[in-house]
C-alpha cells in the first residue's frame, strides 16, 4: 500500500519551501502525485528540509528537483522555476556535469568536490562560483538507488579571498626581486629607517642628496618634512594615504612618485619598504630603500604614446574599412541594379518608343478631333512618367549617358527661377544665395537641373506645398579629415544644397534616404527614385552627396562637385529650337520593327526623304552600293557583324563627312567612355517624339 505522504510525512515539514513542494503539481513528473510518494522519499525530503545547508534531491532518472531553503537562495533567480525541474534541463550550462553526476550516484556511487569551479547563470549572467559539493545515493522503498541527496556548500568568497592572498604575497616577492635588480642595476638612491616609535628619520648620504637636504644635515635625525617638500604635490595625497595604511596594518609598502631635483626638474623613484609591528600590533619601525626609475618612467610613456598612435591607426584602419565595406556593398548593390536596370530599359523604351510615336503620329493625323487630342495626350502623359521611371533607375544606377560641360552655377537659377516656381507654386517661397565669384564645375547641366528640380519638389512636398526652400551655392576648400567616408580626394570643390524647414526626417528614414523605391509617402504619391537619381548623377559626375535632417528641423542635401578651372563655352549655354523643316535625305537604321516604321512616319511627316536597314550589316551594304545620305540615325544596339559605332567611324571618314545620330534606350557604353558622351557624339534618348527628332535632326545637319 503506497505511503500517503499528505496525511503523515509532508505534515511535519517546515519552512517556505515546504509549502511550495505541497503546492506543487507532481502530477506532471515521473515522481506522481504527492500522496502516492514513497516512505524513502518523504522521509528524505523530511530531513532536508530540516538541515540548514544547501540541499538538492535529484529524484528519478531524470534528477526532479526538490531543494531546501537553504538551496534556494543559492539558486538566486533561478528559484522557484528549479523546483520539480529535471537538473539538465534546470542548469543547462553544467548540463554534462550533472549527468555524471546522476549516471554515478544511480549506480551506487558517491562524488566529492572541493572548490569546484563552476560557470553558472543564476540571475542571468554568467559568474564563476566555487563549491565544495556531496553526492550520494538516497534508496527507494526497494533498497534500490532511485534519487541523489546533493549537498550544496559555496566556497566562492574563501577562494577569493584566498586568491587575494596568493597575489598579494606573489606581489611582495616581485617587490624584493625589482628592490634587488635594483640593488645590482646601480640604480639606488638610497636607504632609509624611520624609527616610528622615538619619531627618528635615518638615511644613508645618497637619500639625502636625492632630497636636496642641507649640506651639515645631520643623517641621523633628518626632518621628515624636508621629504616631504621635495615630492610632487599632485604625488603627496597618495604616498600619504600609503604610508597611513602601512602604519595601521604593517606590511609591505611600495609607491612611485615624483621627487623636485635641485635644478626645479622632477625625476620618478620608487620607495620599497615594510612596516614592522609590535607585539600588540603598534608601528614600530620602517625601513626601506629608494630606487631611480626616471628611465623607466620615460621608457614608458613612450610605449603609451606609441599605444595611443596605434590605437588611433587601429581605428583609422578599422573605420577606413568599414568605410571601404560599404561602398563595397553599396558599389555591388549599384551594379546589381544597373545590370538589371539596363537590361530592362533598352526592351522597356523600345515599347515606349512605339507607343509615344504612334500617338504622335495619330495626334497629327486628327489635329481637330479634341476627343482624339484629349486621349492622345492623356497616353503621353503616362509614357512621360516611364520614360522618367527608366532613366531615374539608370541615373541611380550611374548608367546614364551623361554630356558634362564646364557650367557656371550662376546660371542655375536664371534658367531653372521660373520653371522652379510654377512646379512649386505660389505658396513657396524660394531664396537662392551665392558668392560673388562661384567656382564652375564640370557636369551634364540637364541631369543637374534635373537633380535641382527633384531636391527642390522633395523640399515642397516635405513643407507640404508652403514655406521656404533655400538654394545656396559655396565654394569650399575639403581637406583630408573632411574627405574621409565620401571617397573624394581633397581639393577645391562647388557646394550646392538645398534646404527645407520641413518636418525633417528620423535617424531610420535618413539611413535609408537614398535607397531606390524608399519613399514615406502614400501609395502612388512618389516612387522613390528622386533622390536615388540625385545620388546616382553626383556619384556618376566624381561628386558627393550627404543630408542632413532631423525630426522637426528640416532637411538640408548637399551636393559636392569638383572645382573646374575652364570657363564656359560662349554660346552654348541653352540653345534654341529651330524650326522644323528639311528635305534632306536620311537613311534610319533599327532593328525593331515597330519603332524603325514610327521613326520613318515622323521623318516623312516633316519632308525628310527616307531609306531603312534592320541593321547595321544591311546599312552598310546599302551606303558601299552607293546610297547617298545627309544624315544616319541608328539605334546603338543592334545585330549583326558591324555595329552602329563602325558605321559612325565610316560616316566621318566621308568627304563631306556624313552626320550621325544615335538613339537608345540604353548604350550599354557601346559609344560612351564611363557613360560620358564625348563632345562629338549625338544622342537621341528614347523614347522621343517627332519635335525632340526632328529639333535634333535639324542641329546636325545645320551644323
Amino acid at each position: 500500500m503506497p505511503f500517503l505522504s499528505d496525511h503523515h510525512g509532508c505534515q511535519g515539514w517546515k519552512g517556505e519551501m515546504a509549502g511550495r513542494i505541497r503546492a506543487f503539481d507532481w502530477s506532471q513528473t515521473s515522481l506522481g502525485s504527492l500522496q502516492h510518494w514513497s516512505h524513502s522519499l518523504c522521509s528524505t525530503v523530511q530531513l532536508m528540509l530540516g538541515s540548514p545547508v544547501p540541499m538538492v534531491m535529484l529524484w528519478g532518472p531524470l534528477g526532479y528537483m526538490i531543494y531546501n531553503d537553504a538551496y534556494a537562495v543559492f539558486a538566486g533567480g533561478r528559484h522557484p522555476y528549479l523546483l520539480g525541474c529535471a537538473v539538465e534541463r534546470g542548469w543547462p550550462e553544467v548540463a554534462e556535469f550533472n549527468r555524471a553526476v546522476m549516471n554515478t550516484c544511480l549506480n551506487g556511487g558517491t562524488l566529492t568536490y572541493h572548490n569546484k569551479e563552476l560557470v553558472l547563470l543564476r540571475n542571468g549572467d554568467p559568474e564563476s562560483v566555487w563549491l565544495d559539493l556531496y553526492y550520494s545515493p538516497v534508496a527507494g522503498d526497494d533498497q534500490a538507488p532511485a534519487g541523489v541527496i546533493a549537498i550544496v556548500v559555496e566556497t566562492t568568497a574563501h577562494v577569493i579571498s584566498e586568491q587575494r592572498r596568493q597575489a598579494a604575497e606573489a606581489a611582495y616577492r616581485a617587490e624584493n626581486e625589482r628592490v634587488q635588480l635594483a640593488l645590482n642595476a646601480g640604480a639606488l638612491l638610497g636607504s632609509f629607517v624611520w624609527d616610528i616609535k622615538h619619531q627618528v628619520f635615518s638615511s644613508d648620504e645618497r637619500f639625502a642628496r636625492t632630497f636636496s637636504y642641507p649640506a651639515g644635515q645631520s643623517l641621523e635625525d633628518l626632518p621628515i618634512a624636508i621629504a616631504e617638500s621635495r615630492i610632487h604635490p599632485d604625488d603627496l595625497p597618495r604616498i600619504r594615504e600609503l604610508v597611513d595604511y602601512s602604519l595601521t596594518h604593517g606590511g609591505p609598502y611600495s609607491a612611485e612618485y615624483r621627487v623636485r631635483r635641485a635644478d626645479g626638474s622632477y625625476n620618478w623613484v620608487l620607495a620599497c619598504g615594510r612596516c614592522e609591528l609590535d607585539d600588540q600590533g603598534q608601528a614600530l619601525r620602517f625601513p626601506g630603500v629608494l630606487i631611480d626609475i626616471q628611465e623607466r618612467k620615460i621608457a614608458e610613456e613612450s610605449l603609451r604614446q606609441l599605444t595611443r598612435d596605434l590605437e588611433q591607426r587601429v581605428v583609422e584602419e578599422v573605420d577606413a574599412r568599414l568605410s571601404a565595406e560599404e561602398q563595397l556593398r553599396q558599389a555591388q548593390k549599384l551594379e546589381a541594379i544597373g545590370g538589371l536596370t539596363g537590361g530592362v530599359a533598352h526592351d522597356f523604351n523600345n515599347l515606349l518608343q512605339v507607343i509615344s510615336g504612334n500617338l504622335h503620329l495619330l495626334a497629327r493625323h486628327e489635329p481637330d478631333n479634341a476627343n482624339v487630342q484629349r486621349r492622345t495626350g492623356a497616353a503621353l502623359a503616362a509614357v512621360e512618367r516611364g520614360a522618367k521611371l527608366s532613366a531615374q533607375l539608370l541615373a541611380f544606377a550611374r548608367r546614364q549617358p551623361l554630356s558634362p560641360a564646364v557650367y557656371d552655377p550662376r546660371h542655375l537659377y536664371e534658367d531653372l527661377g521660373e520653371l522652379l516656381q510654377r512646379a512649386l507654386g505660389e505658396t513657396i517661397r524660394i531664396e537662392v544665395q551665392l558668392p560673388e565669384a562661384p567656382w564652375c564645375i564640370h557636369v551634364d547641366r540637364n541631369q543637374l537641373e534635373n537633380a535641382v528640380l527633384n531636391l527642390m519638389l522633395n523640399a515642397r512636398d516635405a513643407m507640404g506645398g508652403e514655406g521656404t526652400i533655400q538654394i545656396r551655392v559655396e565654394n569650399r576648400m575639403l581637406g583630408h579629415d573632411d574627405c574621409v567616408g565620401k571617397d573624394i580626394e581633397p581639393g577645391q570643390y562647388l557646394c550646392l544644397s538645398v534646404a527645407d524647414s520641413g518636418g525633417g526626417m528620423s535617424a531610420a528614414v535618413l539611413e535609408q534616404a537614398f535607397e531606390p523605391f524608399f519613399t514615406t509617402k502614400t501609395e502612388g504619391q512618389g516612387t522613390g527614385l528622386g533622390l536615388s537619381m540625385v545620388f546616382g548623377f553626383v556619384k556618376q559626375s566624381g561628386g558627393h552627396v550627404e543630408i542632413f535632417s532631423s525630426p522637426e528641423r528640416g532637411t538640408r542635401v548637399q551636393m559636392y562637385f569638383a572645382r573646374c578651372v575652364g570657363r564656359e563655352a560662349v554660346g552654348l549655354h541653352r540653345p534654341g529650337r529651330q524650326v522644323p523643316s528639311g528635305q534632306e535625305r536620311i537613311l534610319v537604321v533599327e532593328d525593331n520593327a515597330e519603332v524603325r516604321t514610327a521613326a520613318v512616319d515622323m521623318l516623312q511627316l516633316d519632308g525628310y526623304r527616307v531609306r531603312t536597314a534592320a541593321s547595321g550589316d544591311a546599312a552598310m551594304q546599302l551606303l558601299m552600293d552607293g546610297l547617298e545620305v545627309d544624315l544616319i540615325f541608328t539605334d546603338v544596339v543592334m545585330p549583326g557583324l558591324i555595329k552602329s559605332t563602325d558605321l559612325a567611324t565610316w560616316a566621318k571618314a566621308q568627304v563631306p563627312p556624313i552626320a550621325v545620330l544615335f538613339t537608345s534606350g540604353h548604350t550599354r557604353d557601346l559609344i560612351a567612355r564611363d557613360h560620358l558622351l564625348s563632345p562629338d557624339t549625338h544622342l537621341l534618348g528614347k523614347p522621343y517624339g517627332p519635335d525632340d527628332l526632328n529639333a535634333m535632326v535639324r542641329s546636325l545637319l545645320g551644323s
